[in-house]
């Protein structure tokens, strides 16, 4: 029996500037290349970059009518959708924006819970370098702190004092 291997999906790093030098089509445009979808699922108490998310067919998502309220999915499990952005400075990359939104997932009954409007404005506000994580509950916090450490700790370390004081308390 052959064991699949699991296939190890690391942040995306900032290309070169595709528009670099012929100032025509694009330029000024957001790059989405530089953002990655991490999925905390709060329970098990882990996180992956899924970038199935970057077009809502994570696999937490896939299967799953998503309704408008919390309240119409009341044993649905919680979950964070957080959009982190990598930018480069001279020393090297860092977490430059980071921002989550809330989910829950009821497997069960193939219902959840997310707000779309907030997902797309979480990742805009991301990608123009904001941190917005206070909302999330500490055990939520910890597990994102730790995730984004233990990925690349080089990172963390450049990353700005709010994402830390924010994530930390």
């Amino acid at each position: 029996m052959e064991e699949k291997k699991k296939k190890s999906i690391g942040f995306n790093i900032i290309k070169s500037d595709p528009t670099e030098g012929h100032g025509g089509f694009g330029v000024g445009a957001l790059s989405l290349d530089n953002v990655s979808p991490v999925i905390i699922d709060v329970d098990a108490g882990d996180a992956i970059i899924d970038v199935g998310a970057m077009h809502a067919r994570s696999v937490v998502e896939k299967g799953i009518k998503f309704l408008k309220t919390k309240e119409e999915v009341p044993n649905a499990k919680p979950y964070w959708l957080v959009w982190v952005t990598i930018d480069r400075k001279q020393e090297g990359p860092y977490y430059a924006g980071v921002t989550a939104c809330e989910m829950t997932v009821d497997r069960e009954i193939r219902r959840g819970y997310k707000s779309l409007p907030e997902h797309v404005n979480r990742m805009d506000k991301s990608i123009k370098r904001q941190i917005i994580v206070d909302h999330m509950d500490s055990r939520s916090k910890g597990i994102l702190t730790d995730f984004l450490k233990n990925h690349d700790a080089g990172m963390w370390e450049r990353s700005e004092e709010k994402l830390k004081t924010d994530l930390q308390g």
